[in-house]
């Protein structure tokens, strides 16, 4: 058959009703893999949502909503945006490292970004760019494989506001509830009735677990936990056990409700951030007001808010000053005043006086609904626990099924068994057989970690990162902005070539333009030294030595002195001022001048107040702490004595690379940053953490951030992987342990079909719930 050029493939979604557990999504994944013309098939159980991408040519979208439909699920189509599909991820660019030394680190600060994790920072002025492409390969391992897991259970979505009792499970399990309870009643009175009044329920209740078992497996999945309890309940009902099998029917729809209305709990705390979000806001135009759907503002729209309102959306402040309550985005109760030119975030509260905000981003790119969406995906970046637990399921799935045939079969034919009993006993080995509780011990308490991780201000992305975090030997810090608070001031300017005014001046002119904190804090001093300044002609970035330019005539540099002594004398008390400032713990910049040291400008950085204490805790989890830095080894010596950890000073981005894979040799490395320079590091770490309170690059370019930028946070987010990784293993362990005593049991005759069925619920809802603690997990709590 001749093959025509195919069309290319369509990028669809859709919004899935009932899937709240791994197995659900691996049932859908399953069945819609096997269409033809399907590929690079993602479901989000956190989202509950299905993206996929489809040939039209060879099946339509209608025939994917058909197979969904089938086995019991419902589907909402969702409009894609085709440009958001197209652009790259983890590009990895990182355009802020500045190239003298003394300005290793940029600030932490909003870049614009060119796709998901590719920052472009337009305001270094031609500083050397460290172009690094790990993030990609980093990104792509993250998320290569997917798994198929185990189909199994479907959970009925409870919308918002919707009691379990009001939805379609819900009513199965009261109806069938009350036929078996008016069942025992008619048993007291009419035993004949009694027993039909028993094998109703069954019926009812096994019909819909029946109807999905039987569209799975024409979908080529035959083993699947609906077909097990399928040939359970039918089984009891051909040997007489009609009673049994009514009570397995029930006690498996119960445990269906209950697993739903966990799964819905751990997506409540996501919901919430969601809510903090108004849903309208106040346009300002022409000079008149109007109230508009916060969802449809667009960038470039200057929004009214009044004292008490929240800020619809993300932007810029242009007309007033006020106490804003960033709460709900950095986790930071304390007011933070901000004025004109300064960016505001989605769902803070204006605390104070009005202000006029310029839109900045769209409601569906603002900080929160990233924070929500990053946590919804980071479901798809599967632990490998969870990847070797849905390998093992597959080939444990029939082993079950070929064990329960050998017990139903063998003891009768080769040992003159009682066919009634073997049967009855294996089809109790098949209900116990159920490795429902296995399959979701991991993302069950992944799910609950994530939320309550977002909540904490503590992003991870997916369980890869939960499950080395947890291993975390070693961390190590980048300095600036970092471990200090990234605003440095200038402490002392000596004079040696020429008067102080006049080195200022010289500095202030070739660092115009520069966001660079250390830049900043000599533009500062000018301004308030009251030193008029301006641009120096030909700036330029030498990389990793320092800038250059002109102003009237004269040739400037200014970088660390250890590169300055190659283009200017250092006397003797030039080195010893150097060396002085440097042992207090100043960054030292030498201002060069037509060839001669003209002066030289302390700068100080203070260190964050919680670093201490956040390297204090770390040492209690007996994980070591090592400060990277660009600056000279005097400085990072002084620093690193303060805060009590190792060091390694003078570094080059390039540098940094090699002392985390130095590193990793002794230990798993997670590095923490700004998100910006320190990109090639980051995708160097085993885990790479970034700094910042909602910067499009904190939260794109790591493999996680912590939003309210505190050093103690750190050893929170430890604390937290740890804690999951701890409730995985005890979930595997009941999960395991209730499997192995009950398989025996029923084999051996002690237990029934009722009971096999509530230890396989149970062991399900134990699970679910031991997982669901980690939502109420305190992180910040050492100890």
């Amino acid at each position: 058959m001749s093959s025509t050029a195919q069309a290319k493939p369509q990028l669809l979604s859709w919004k899935v009703g009932g899937m709240d557990c791994a197995s659900c999504a691996a049932t859908i994944r399953g069945a819609v893999e096997r269409l033809p013309g399907v590929s690079d098939v993602k479901l989000s159980v956190m989202a509950e949502t299905l993206s996929l991408a489809l040939d039209e040519s060879r099946t339509k979208p209608a025939a994917i909503e058909k197979r969904v439909a089938s086995l019991g699920y419902t589907t909402t189509s969702i409009q894609m945006k085709t440009a958001a599909v197209a652009e790259p991820s983890g590009c990895g660019h990182d355009h802020g490292s500045h190239a003298h030394d003394h300005h290793s680190h940029a600030a932490p600060k909003p870049a614009h970004v060119h796709g998901p994790g590719c920052s472009h920072d337009d305001h270094d002025h031609g500083h050397s760019h460290a172009h690094s492409h790990a993030g990609e390969a980093k990104a792509a391992a993250r998320t290569a494989d997917h798994g198929h897991g185990l189909p199994g259970h479907i959970h009925e979505a409870t919308p918002k506001g919707v009691s379990w009792y009001q939805t379609n499970k819900g009513r199965l399990v009261l109806g069938t509830g009350a036929l078996l309870g008016g069942a025992w009643a008619a048993g007291l009175i009419w035993p004949v009735a009694a027993h039909w009044a028993f094998i109703l329920a069954c019926v009812i209740g096994v019909t819909p677990v029946a109807r999905r078992a039987f569209a799975a497996a024409r979908a080529g999945m035959p083993f699947t936990i609906e077909m097990l309890m399928t040939i359970a309940a039918v089984g009891a009902l051909f040997i007489g056990a009609a009673e049994e099998a009514a009570l397995v029917v029930f006690l498996f729809a119960v445990g269906e409700v209950l697993e739903g209305v966990a799964a819905d709990r751990a997506r409540a705390s996501i919901r919430a951030l969601g809510d903090l979000v108004p849903k309208t806001a106040l346009v300002e135009e022409n000079g008149a007001t109007r109230q508009v759907d916060a969802a449809r503002l667009a960038i470039g729209q200057t929004v009214l808010v009044r004292p008490g309102d929240r800020i619809p959306a993300d932007g810029d402040i242009t007309d007033g000053i006020s106490g804003i309550d960033e709460s709900p985005v950095t986790g930071e109760s304390v007011p933070r005043t901000k004025g004109v030119g300064e960016p505001v975030f989605a769902g803070s509260v204006n605390r104070e006086a009005a202000l006029r905000v310029r839109v900045t981003k769209a409601a569906q790119d603002n900080t929160i609904a990233r924070i929500i969406r990053l946590v919804e995906e980071a479901q798809e970046a599967r632990a490998p626990t969870e990847r070797f637990i849905d390998r093992f399921s597959r080939v444990y799935m029939p082993a079950i099924v070929g064990l329960a045939l050998a017990v139903a079969l063998v003891p009768p034919l080769f040992f003159g068994g009682e066919w009634a009993v073997w049967i009855y006993r294996a089809l109790a080995l098949l209900l116990i057989g159920c490795p429902c509780a296995l399959v979701i011990s991991v993302p069950a308490a992944i799910a609950a970690s994530l939320s309550s991780g977002a909540r904490q201000g503590l992003l991870m992305k997916g369980g890869v990162v939960i499950e080395t975090a947890a291993k975390t030997g070693i961390v190590a810090f980048d300095k600036t902005g970092t471990l200090t608070e990234g605003r440095p001031r200038v402490t002392e300017v000596i004079s040696l070539g020429k008067p102080e005014t006049d080195v200022i001046a010289l500095a202030a002119a070739v660092e115009t333009g520069s966001s660079h904190p250390l830049a900043e804090a000599v533009l500062a001093r000018a301004k308030q030294d009251g030193i008029a300044v301006r641009p120096a002609a030909e700036a330029a970035a030498i990389s990793g030595q320092g800038v250059t330019g002109t102003l009237d005539g004269i040739s400037i540099f200014v970088g660390a002195p250890r590169h300055a002594t190659r283009r200017a004398e250092f006397d003797a008390k030039a080195r010893a001022a150097v060396e002085q400032l440097e042992l207090a713990g100043n960054t030292v910049a030498a201002v060069i001048a037509n060839g001669a040291l003209a002066g030289l400008i302390a700068l100080r950085d203070e260190p964050r107040g919680d670093a201490a204490t956040a390297v204090a805790e770390l040492k209690d989890l007996g994980v070591r702490s090592v400060m990277l830095t660009g600056d000279n080894a005097r400085t990072g010596a002084a620093i690193a004595r303060a805060l009590g950890l190792d060091h390694k000073a003078e570094l080059m981005p390039d540098d940094k690379v090699t002392a985390i894979k130095s590193l990793g040799a002794d230990a798993p490395v997670m590095m923490v940053g700004d998100g910006i320079n320190d990109a090639p590091a980051l995708a160097a770490a085993s885990v790479g953490v970034a700094m910042g309170s909602g910067t499009d690059v904190a939260l794109e370019t790591a493999d996680g951030a912590v939003l309210k930028s505190r050093v103690r946070d750190i050893a929170a987010m430890i604390r937290l992987a740890r804690a999951t990784m701890g409730n995985i293993r005890t979930n595997i362990a009941i999960a395991l342990g209730l499997k192995a005593v009950f398989l025996v049991t029923s084999v051996l005759g002690y237990t029934g079909l009722w009971v096999a069925i509530l230890a396989d619920t149970g062991a399900t809802v134990i699970v679910t719930a031991n997982a669901l603690r980690l939502l109420r997990f305190d992180a910040g709590k050492a100890g």
